[in-house]
């Protein structure tokens, strides 16, 4: 195996890795209320979300390791990002309480399903959770870049909350753990007896 393809092999999980890493600073510079580092640092972070997953896709590197840590980074950046939220910009929380409480609750609802199924995340990176992780992405991208357009919170929010909805009928459905389910439609699909 040449030294390109070695290194190439290791990139998904590097970003994954980045953005873990990412999340303590990320943290810290709410807490101390340093908005602009915040905001320097979570729009690359946002941005590897998208490319790790992409680049491993594409050239054939998943791994159930790269999985778990992308389900790992996922979940460390959706919590310092809503903590970014509330210490930076405490008034989109008051002003949309009902939309941040739902999509918290179904999201931390499909966490605390999965540890009790599987023991662990789902990482099923089902269609719908990518949709939606990419609008939640896009929409606190922009909320800390530009302000928020409420029609956008309230787009991501519903996506976010109809993929938590699928992923808590995909742990009823899938009794072991495993990674890389396209959506309840195709779990469905495959549970269909044979018609002859």
């Amino acid at each position: 195996m040449s030294a390109l393809a070695l290194l190439l092999r290791h990139v998904p999980n590097a970003l994954s890795a980045a953005r873990i890493g990412a999340a303590p600073a990320l943290g810290y510079f709410a807490a101390s209320g340093a908005e602009q580092l915040f905001t320097w640092l979570l729009v690359p972070a946002l941005l590897t979300d998208i490319a790790d997953g992409y680049i491993a896709r594409r050239f054939g590197l998943t791994s159930r390791l790269g999985a778990l840590l992308d389900s790992i980074a996922d979940a460390l950046l959706f919590f310092v990002a809503i903590f970014g939220v509330w210490a930076l910009h405490p008034e989109i929380l008051r002003e949309h309480a009902a939309a941040g409480l739902l999509l918290a609750g179904s999201w931390i609802a499909e966490i605390a399903a999965s540890f009790v199924r599987y023991g662990r995340l789902s990482s099923f990176h089902t269609y719908a959770s990518k949709a939606a992780g990419y609008l939640l992405g896009i929409m606190i991208g922009v909320l800390f870049v530009f302000g928020l357009p409420p029609l956008l919170l309230y787009a991501a929010v519903t996506v976010s909350v109809a993929a938590n909805l699928e992923e808590l009928a995909l742990i009823w459905l899938l009794p072991a753990w495993r990674t890389d389910v396209r959506g309840l439609y195709w779990v469905l699909r495959d549970r269909r007896p044979a018609t002859p």
